[in-house]
């Protein structure tokens, strides 16, 4: 039935809908869907406008009804736009100084105009916007000027920028000793093993703070920066300033990106580093032998490959010259220096990549026959007795020289006070008992500490002897013979015993203190100009240099033939001075082979020669005539021609083989004149004082009996009671040297760390602390020349030399004149002259400075060779013989090396700007600040946990 019902349902459907098209068409159906469309549309559109008129006549209805009445804020706000903007008036003043002010508001105008002005107009043209930031700026720079002008500048200048220069330094020859254990096994990173070390040895004496991430990361950086300025800002700003967000983002842009990061990384360069180096010492001439002592001690291969493709480059330009030309010679000379470059560049490189290394002092500790210094010239060099006092100590020895120093200081401390005494009984004045006291006081504590049954370590020498000095002590006045005999037997118990100076002459300390005294000399590198010849032999007299003055030990078994002639002669002229060069060629013959090469010398370098040799020989004074000086003329060419054939026939006389044996120590001044290096002149005053130098108590006391002569008699009996006080330090002069090596531990520990891992701030001494720049010196001595790491007699010896030389340069009141210095520093005039040099640096003529593009690395490679150069050349030579050659060239060139490091670098400039803003804003905890910035330092972090990993058994126990 159901099936029946839905059948019936659907044909009555189909029925009516066929009825429909047929009644109406096809198209019925769309019309009707029209239709409905339309009716719905038209009951919409009637119920909207409907609805529309009823609700605004009840919105009225309640406006009227419970609204306030309309603000007229917005009325007047638009009234108050569409006025003309009144000018704001700004104050140009920033620091009271004109000469500041000026060159201040153009740096602030071009900053304005490089950084925000291009964008900004093209936001708006109201100006408003840009003069608030600009009074911002302002603003901020006249308290920066405000506090600063209430700074005492001189602490920060002269100790705290000292302290992180030392202590910088000490990292960095920390750093590179720990590279040193580990060997090769760093040897292809070794550039990025040694800044990772570098901050790792940083944490562990800073304890506080790592620099790590801001110094190895840009975008660390770049923050570190973003958050320093902001918190500049916050205490220079006024507080409504401040917390307007957009202007303080602009600013703190402008400072962080704009002006702080491209300076520190200008700063941080290496390149630009090595350039102001060359710049600064400009005025030095270029030393061939400097020049050659960098190629030959340089690792880096990269300044090997640089300095020979230039070589190269110079040598196929020669080559290229006209060979007819009238200086044919000059030219052939240098084309044989150029490939003797080359050559000695090529053996560099193949040895670097190879690996193998030569240790100077370990080939020739290997190898005998090494040169003899005698004892007596040990005892009176002062970096010859450092090493035979270091061995002496070894062998349990050190008693006997200690006391052979100390006699001496007596001795010329006696000396000394008798001669006062004398000039006061001449000039009939009542003589004392006081000096004759101390005298004898100081002579019984020699007695007592070396050589009575107390002493401990005691002398041990001929009782008779010992017996006799007690007696004379007791009923005789001292005198400063009166330990003579004993000294002498002194020196020849260490002159034979084998224990002491033979078996010192077999230690490596003899082989290191002949590269002190720079008589060791780099065997690979012998032979002629053009590089032939260029071999070790195996043999160690070959590779010594032998420069010590009054050294006649030269081995027997070999025969050494030297000739010489000037070949050629040339005049130069150099910064404006003009001087005639003469060119020797030297061919050297013994049993090892046979040698050639060429040497250049002045006629001043054979006039210092002559009088050289004749010093030391005065029977040579007969025989040997050298040309005599021309004030005027003396570069005309028949003058030079002249002059070359008597200097031929000089150099002929002098190394007549008559004249060689009757002389056999000159052998070794010739040899020393005609090598294949720059010429080192004769010592100055100076340098012969610092050779002769036995205790500094000798040049003090003869100062002060100067002193005393030459003063009026009110003065000089006070200056002679000064003088009498100076008898007692004879007495502690061996307690001093004597606890310089026997160091006893004090009852109670201190509980201070190893002085190796701790800052460079502690005071050095009580004495030394107030002289501000012996303080300086010594400071920056110990640290680039790692004088800790020596005996303390060196230290001391060398704090008592600068002591003196700096009273004999400038007096008592050196302190007043650093302080002095320091206002000068920052005196308006210097400081608009700092501020004018960064404008021009960043501005030029007015116009942003482009990028410079970075310089292609062999000119940059160039450029460390020539600054290394530089400075080796630059260092006098009284240094070397204060703490020895080999000290000093390794200590310069590890200044030189941690410069080369742009990480490194940027770690220096933030510290200085760390400890800048410490001292400018000593309110503002930028300590604690600084901390935790630093905090998420990766090596801190390292740290803390070996920290807590070494604590945490400690504390279980």
């Amino acid at each position: 039935s159901c099936l029946q019902t839905r059948l019936s349902i659907w044909g009555w459907g189909v029925l009516g809908l066929v009825l429909f098209l047929v009644t109406f068409g096809p198209f019925a159906i769309f019309y009707f869907a029209f239709y409905i469309l339309c009716f719905v549309g038209g009951g919409f559109v009637v119920t909207l406008l409907f609805g529309k008129s009823n609700s605004e006549k009840y919105l009225e209805q309640c406006e009227h009804s419970f609204l306030p009445c309309t603000s007229v804020g917005i009325p007047k706000c638009i009234e108050e736009m569409k006025r003309e903007a009144r000018p704001i008036k700004i104050d140009r003043r920033l620091t009271g100084a004109n000469i500041i002010d000026e060159p201040l508001q153009q740096i602030i105008q071009f900053s304005l105009r490089d950084y925000v002005q291009y964008w900004y107009y093209t936001l708006s043209d109201d100006e408003s916007f840009l003069l608030e930031i600009r009074q911002a700026l302002q603003y901020a720079l006249v308290q920066f000027s405000a506090r600063s002008k209430e700074i005492d500048w001189q602490p920060y200048f002269t100790t705290r920028l000292v302290d992180d220069f030392g202590t910088h330094l000490r990292v960095f020859r920390k750093a590179q000793q720990r590279i040193a254990e580990k060997g090769d096994q760093m040897k292809d990173h070794q550039a990025e093993e040694l800044v990772d070390t570098f901050f790792e040895v940083e944490v562990e004496m800073e304890k506080e703070v790592c620099r790590d991430l801001v110094c190895t990361s840009p975008k660390d950086e770049e923050g570190f920066l973003r958050d320093l300025c902001e918190v500049l800002l916050y205490i220079l700003l006024p507080p409504g300033d401040f917390q307007n967000k957009i202007m303080r983002y602009f600013v703190r842009e402008i400072l962080s990106r704009g002006i702080l990061l491209p300076l520190i990384n200008q700063l941080s360069d290496p390149d630009y580093i090595n350039q102001y180096v060359i710049w600064m010492i400009h005025d030095s001439n270029c030393n061939y032998e400097a020049f050659m002592n960098i190629i030959k001690l340089s690792d880096n291969i990269g300044e090997l490959e640089a300095v020979k493709d230039k070589a190269s480059e110079e040598l196929q330009y020669l080559r290229s010259l006209d060979t007819a030309r009238d200086d044919i010679n000059t030219i052939k000379n240098q084309i044989n220096s150029l490939l003797y470059v080359i050559k000695v560049c090529d053996s560099r490189i193949q040895r670097l990549q190879s690996g193998k290394e030569i240790d100077t002092v370990k080939l020739a500790a290997n190898f005998g026959k090494l040169c003899t210094v005698p004892l007596d010239h040990i005892l009176v060099d002062n970096v010859a007795l450092q090493f035979f006092m270091d061995y002496m100590q070894q062998t349990g020895g050190q008693a006997h020289l200690f006391f052979w120093m100390t006699v001496e200081g007596y001795r010329v401390t006696a000396q000394q006070q008798l001669e006062v005494l004398q000039s006061r009984q001449k000039d009939g004045k009542h003589q004392t008992n006081q000096t004759k006291g101390l005298l004898r006081a100081a002579a019984f504590g020699i007695y007592e500490q070396y050589l009575s049954e107390k002493a401990s370590p005691r002398v041990n020498i001929d009782d008779n002897l010992v017996a006799k000095l007690a007696e004379t002590l007791n009923h005789e006045d001292p005198t400063p013979e009166i330990f003579d005999d004993i000294q002498r037997k002194v020196y020849e118990l260490m002159l034979r015993d084998e224990r002491f100076y033979p078996s010192f002459k077999q230690n490596v300390l003899y082989v290191r203190m002949l590269a002190e005294l720079d008589m060791l000399k780099d065997p690979s590198f012998r032979g002629s100009d053009d590089g032939e010849g260029e071999s070790f032999n195996g043999s160690p007299t070959s590779s010594i240099n032998l420069s010590l003055d009054d050294l006649s030990n030269v081995p027997s078994d070999e025969t050494v033939q030297l000739h010489a002639y000037i070949s050629d002669t040339g005049v130069c002229n150099d910064h404006g001075k003009t001087y005639a060069l003469y060119a020797i060629t030297v061919h050297r013959r013994s049993p090892n082979g046979e040698e050639t090469w060429k040497t250049y010398r002045r006629y001043s370098d054979f006039h210092d020669f002559h009088m050289r040799i004749t010093e030391q020989f005065e029977n040579l004074a007969n025989i040997l005539k050298l040309p005599g000086k021309k004030t005027f003329n003396n570069m005309d060419r028949e003058f030079l021609e002249k002059r070359k054939k008597d200097l031929n026939a000089y150099l002929q006389l002098l190394l007549n083989p008559e004249m060689m044996k009757a002389s056999p120590a000159l052998a070794h001044y010739v040899y020393d004149f005609l090598e294949n290096k720059a010429y080192s002149k004769g010592k100055g005053d100076f340098a012969r004082k610092m050779d002769t130098f036995v205790n500094p108590l000798r040049n003090s006391m003869r100062n002060v009996s100067n002193a005393v002569k030459s003063l009026p008699d009110s003065l000089a009996e006070g200056m002679t009671k000064m003088s009498d006080n100076m008898g007692k330090m004879s007495e502690r002069l061996g307690q001093d040297i004597k606890q310089s090596f026997f160091k006893v531990p004090p009852l109670i520990q201190k509980t201070y760390s190893d002085p190796d891992h701790c800052r460079v701030a502690a005071p050095i001494d009580d004495n030394v602390d107030d002289n501000i720049p012996l303080r300086v010196m010594l400071l920056l001595m110990d640290e680039v020349f790692d004088l800790k790491e020596r005996n303390q007699w060196l230290r001391r010896n060398i704090k008592n030399l600068l002591q003196q030389l700096i009273r004999a340069t400038y007096g008592d009141t050196i302190n007043r004149k650093i302080v002095d210095h320091v206002d000068w520093m920052t005196s308006p005039e210097q400081v608009a002259d700092a501020v004018k040099r960064f404008r021009d640096a960043f501005w030029p003529n007015g116009i942003l400075a482009e990028t410079v593009p970075r310089r292609d690395k062999a000119i940059r490679m160039r450029t460390r060779v020539a600054g290394k150069t530089k400075l080796l050349e630059v260092m006098p030579d009284e240094l070397k013989h204060i703490i020895g050659a080999e000290t000093t060239r390794k200590g310069i060139l590890r200044v030189f090396e941690m410069f080369q490091h742009t990480q490194l670098n940027k770690r220096m400039v933030y510290v200085f700007l760390e400890r800048f803003l410490e001292t400018l804003f000593p309110q503002n905890k930028f300590h604690e600040l600084f901390n935790k910035l630093h905090s998420r330092s990766k090596q801190m972090q390292k740290y803390k946990q070996r920290l807590h990993s070494t604590q945490a058994p400690s504390l279980q126990k």
